[in-house]
């Protein structure tokens, strides 16, 4: 969990330094995209192999994938290069999130969970609060590489320590042959939905900037994608209860739900961490390190708030509360960050952040308790559950940071052409985010920044927008009480 938020996160200061290396601006969103892209495609499997088959050895081979995907993108030679090696590491990210959650479960009855989610959720953050001051230490003083390679040692230490200690499993796995093991994971319904998933979100990404909406590429992807769900849902009804994701589950209100506020919430979250840190390079002038120090505002509040919430469901008994007020306070702090110049003081940018950062971890765990009722999902789909979970937050980051990276492209041109019209848009975008200032002559550098800033500040729309829809969607997650049980060690979710 330390590793996926490290990873999230330490590359977000490095990000600038490495459009200006490679010259790839418009690839600012394929450096999160194809990550987030072979998460989601990989993601509703993993549900079924957890369920299947041992936790442990499982998770261990899904952090060796992501550690293969670490070390490529660490020796990588050009941006396709690193975005291969992002896919990879997407691919094994895709079992570490679920795969914790599911151990959590399995350990620890459900009354006592909130604490224990919270105390997981705060190291989890821990990596994400370190990640953008390492990645502004590597970059600065070493090579942006090793905010890849970091990830070498740490995961192979977490492999040692998970290899000494017994993990349980919700039931005996009974020996089986290679053919009823593979029968048992759906792959008819996953080899319909990956490339589903991977054609959405590739249009999502090339509509708009690389091909025109309306040029064949992009509707014939869409076409593509409309054709090929039709017949994974028609696949998925036929399977029932077997499917990798059964529509017996899906269909229960908090369960979608919690689906939806998982997924915006997300959404919401990765464009303001990876357009945050461009604001205070490209606009503010600070080096990556100064940049990831300049968002530790919204990590601090966000871990504070996350350790909090974990105690007071415990204490309170209800969760919806928190989802409600985490979507209040970070559609303020999205409002806010909207209104950023290039002359927003130091105070105003710290506050918003302390506001958007108790928000966000007022709500980081929430909407995965309602998959845990076993009023709400069998027991055999817990692991399923959680993993439909973290596919819709990793699919609302993929798309929303799609849809982003578009807007970006968009606007700082437009912003460029309004504000810079002499200026070569061409070499502003291969200078990338830090490298304009050495090419723009000293009268321009003004409007570069302005149309930087009204590139980035438009994007933070898409966050207030994810906020409203996130306070509208949560009241389905439902008012339930988690008691504690007197008679079972498992704990019980009663209705009030």
């Amino acid at each position: 969990m330390f590793l996926t938020l490290l990873d999230t996160t330490i590359i977000v200061t490095a990000i600038p330094r490495i459009t200006t290396d490679f010259g790839s601006l418009a690839d600012v969103g394929w450096y999160g995209s194809a990550y987030l892209i072979a998460s989601c495609a990989l993601q509703p499997l993993t549900g079924k192999i957890y369920s299947q088959f041992s936790l442990k050895y499982n998770f261990l081979a899904f952090l060796f994938l992501f550690e293969i995907g670490s070390a490529v993108c660490g020796a990588a030679l050009s941006s396709k290069m690193l975005v291969i090696g992002r896919a990879v590491a997407g691919l094994g990210g895709s079992g570490l999130r679920n795969g914790a959650l599911s151990i959590i479960t399995e350990c620890v009855p459900l009354s006592k969970r909130p604490p224990y989610f919270g105390v997981m959720m705060d190291l989890s953050l821990c990596g994400a609060a370190v990640g953008p001051l390492l990645g502004g230490v590597f970059t600065k003083y070493n090579s942006w590489r090793w905010c890849f390679y970091i990830n070498l040692p740490i995961g192979a230490a977490a492999a040692t320590l998970l290899l000494a200690i017994r993990i349980p499993d919700a039931k005996a796995k009974k020996p089986m042959s290679v053919i009823s093991a593979l029968s048992t994971l759906d792959l008819v319904g996953f080899f319909l939905f990956a490339p589903c998933a991977i054609m959405f979100l590739m249009a999502l990404e090339c509509g708009g900037s690389k091909y025109a909406w309306s040029s064949g590429t992009i509707i014939g992807l869409f076409c593509g994608v409309g054709s090929i769900f039709l017949v994974f849902l028609g696949w998925e009804h036929r399977l029932g209860d077997e499917a990798m994701i059964p529509f017996s589950m899906v269909r229960r209100r908090a369960v979608w739900s919690s689906c939806l506020v998982i997924w915006f919430f997300f959404g919401g979250m990765m464009v303001y961490s990876y357009y945050l840190p461009i604001y205070f390079q490209a606009v503010k002038g600070t080096s990556p390190l100064a940049s990831g120090v300049d968002i530790l505002p919204l990590i601090l509040s966000q871990m504070v708030a996350a350790v909090l919430s974990g105690g007071l469901v415990k204490k309170i008994g209800y969760y919806l509360p928190f989802s409600i007020a985490s979507s209040i306070l970070m559609a303020i702090f999205a409002g806010l960050i909207t209104t950023f110049s290039v002359d927003t003081s130091t105070g105003q940018w710290i506050g918003y952040q302390i506001i958007g950062g108790f928000g966000q971890g007022l709500a980081m765990q929430m909407a995965s308790y309602p998959q845990e009722s076993p009023n709400i999902c069998l027991e055999e789909h817990n692991a399923v559950a959680l993993a439909l979970i973290v596919f819709m937050q990793n699919l609302g980051g993929a798309v929303f940071l799609a849809l982003a990276q578009t807007i970006f492209t968009t606007d700082l041109r437009s912003g460029l052409a309004r504000f810079a019209p002499t200026v070569d848009v061409g070499m502003v975008e291969a200078a990338g985010a830090t490298g304009f200032r050495a090419l723009v002559d000293s009268v321009e550098v003004v409007g570069v920044l302005e149309a930087y800033n009204l590139a980035v500040t438009r994007n933070f729309f898409l966050a207030v927008v994810c906020a409203g829809v996130i306070l509208f969607c949560c009241w389905g997650m439902g008012w339930v009480r988690i008691e504690k049980s007197e008679e079972s060690d498992a704990g019980e979710i009663t209705r009030k």
